[in-house]
């Protein structure tokens, strides 16, 4: 089953999560699929054994070794019940700027290309590595969920549409169409998809559904039958706004560089209850996902805000993962957004690159930059001073280290994760499991710092976790706050510096819903999707209705 959709961000990922929660629950072996993606959230998984050559696999009995797919397959994975792997999304696209992408094939990095150089020159060879990849995964399971990217109607891009086009053709898959109501022309967006189809994937649509739904569904009757009437495909469900709370793919649903915007503002907790923790929106952010966790926390406000915001409104700072770190340093600087974080007087906490923003600075910054003037690189490149809030550097070079990982973190190392109050262990060490995707390596630069670093060729869990100073933190580990010991520990050192009472909190969230948000994903679909004509094994799954309507 290909779900695709008429443009980006219209809930094909949440859709592609409830088929695979609710196939799974019903005892169908499910995995997910997406043959391109192109996206900067990314999450290190075990590489699938049959990607790898002979060379490549490891001695029997040891770990197969860790590559990159995009986050949304990683969530699916999870929703499927199963481990994720690089096979389920065995093409990753991510983007760095100026019109260059990173290739990532079967997990490994592969080079740095202008979009017209990748289709060119090394398309045909990804288009492979995806047909090898979809083709394990259906020798295995009985049901591939893939997901499509963006416009499957992408007329200028048919002969090397890798995840719409080239997916539904060699994985002879049947087509669910998505669209959201949200942006408006609903029925316009479905109908110009179908018409501007080829005609072998036009045949091959089972269906369509309608997102993003706000108000009375029978107001949608009469459009949903001219809809039918004139191209004779369904219309399976009208899926009203909600938000599941899965992570989010890619970007589009961050604000622009020069604007601001909050999420899990929405949790009905009043704001005198409530902590902000300010985002920095870097131009080249990446992993943003890592800040959902706190954002799905009630009373925890995560504002993405523009380099220029001078931060009076925070709480606390978490700075993310960005795709090109010296970049983005200077985009930083050049906004003043360096001194900001100088001055600010909260809990901050850098992820990856984020980390690598608050040392004191960064050397061989030319490997990352093409805006440095040649003349500042010396005999070991450029080296480029950092916002200096933590007593750090980084090297970097033209390695990448990509590993899932246990890092451990001692109450003597410091910083917002030792509150010991928010500790649910009497424990000095926790052990925070995640993963690294990064380029760099950090060291520390005074004497008694040595024990807070690890060497990034060194994949033995139990290193410890990076380095703190104050109520600043740095580490290279993603999914820091999927930890809950570790989110529970910052967001206690945030209301504390805000002076929040967590008794009141406490009275207040008393009752709220904590189910998971796969499940609410799923609940979506069975609510609101009329599942048979997908022809999909339903044994145990609801076949949902719209609403009433049928």
């Amino acid at each position: 089953m290909l779900v695709a959709g008429t443009a980006s961000h219209v809930g094909k990922s949440t859709v592609a999560a409830g088929l695979c929660r609710l196939l799974a629950d019903a005892g169908v072996e499910v995995a997910p699929y997406k043959a391109q993606n192109m996206s900067n959230n990314a999450r290190a998984v075990s590489k699938s054994a049959g990607s790898m050559s002979r060379e490549e696999r490891p001695p029997t009995g040891t770990e197969p070794g860790f590559g990159e797919i995009g986050v949304s397959q990683y969530v699916q994975a999870r929703a499927a019940r199963v481990p994720a792997e690089t096979d389920h999304n065995p093409v990753l696209l991510k983007p760095r700027g100026e019109g260059e992408s990173q290739l990532v094939v079967n997990g490994e990095a592969v080079a740095h290309y202008a979009a017209g150089e990748y289709y060119e020159d090394h398309w045909h060879a990804a288009r492979e590595a995806a047909v090898a990849a979809h083709r394990r995964l259906a020798g295995s399971v009985d049901v591939v969920v893939a997901e499509g990217a963006g416009s499957i109607a992408e007329i200028n891009l048919h002969d090397r549409d890798l995840a719409n086009v080239e997916t539904a053709r060699f994985a002879d898959a049947e087509i669910l169409l998505v669209a959201d109501i949200e942006r408006g022309g609903v029925f316009a967006s479905l109908v110009g998809t179908l018409e501007l189809l080829p005609a072998d994937l036009r045949d091959r649509v089972v269906g369509a559904v309608i997102t993003k739904f706000r108000g009375d569904v029978s107001l949608l009757d009469p459009g949903i039958d001219a809809f039918e009437e004139r191209t004779g495909v369904p219309i399976l469900g009208v899926v009203p706004y909600e938000d599941p709370g899965l992570p989010e793919e890619d970007s589009v649903a961050l604000p622009a560089v020069e604007e601001r915007a909050v999420h899990g503002a929405d949790d009905g907790v009043p704001e005198s209850l409530s902590v902000t923790v300010a985002v920095p929106r870097l131009p080249r952010i990446s992993n943003a996902t890592d800040l959902e966790p706190l954002a799905a926390e009630p009373g925890v406000r995560v504002a993405y805000v523009p380099l220029d915001d001078p931060l009076g409104t925070a709480d606390a700072v978490v700075l993310p993962g960005t795709k090109n770190t010296v970049d983005d340093l200077l985009a930083c600087r050049e906004a003043g957004f360096d001194e900001a974080l100088r001055r600010f007087s909260g809990p901050i906490v850098g992820l990856c690159g984020g980390y690598q923003l608050l040392g004191e600075r960064i050397r061989n910054a030319d490997i990352e930059s093409a805006r440095l003037d040649e003349s500042e690189a010396g005999s070991d490149g450029a080296i480029v001073d950092a916002v200096g809030l933590l007593p750090v550097e980084t090297t970097f070079d033209a390695d990448k280290r990509v590993v899932a990982t246990e890092l451990r973190f001692d109450a003597a190392l410091g910083g917002p994760l030792s509150d010991a109050e928010a500790s649910d262990t009497d424990d000095d060490s926790l052990s925070l499991a995640g993963y690294e995707i990064h380029m760099g390596a950090t060291r520390g630069l005074v004497d008694g710092l040595s024990t807070p670093f690890r060497d990034p060729q060194d994949g033995r869990s139990g290193a410890a976790l990076g380095a703190a100073r104050g109520d600043v933190l740095g580490t290279y580990l993603h999914g820091l706050f999927e930890n809950g010991t570790a989110r529970t520990r910052f967001i206690a050192a945030v209301r504390d510096h805000a002076g929040i009472d967590p008794t009141d909190l406490a009275m207040e969230l008393n009752g709220t819903d904590r189910t998971s948000p796969y499940d609410r994903a799923a609940d979506l679909l069975s609510a609101h999707v009329d599942l048979a004509p997908l022809g999909l094994p339903r044994s145990g799954i609801s076949t949902g209705g719209r609403s009433g309507r049928r």
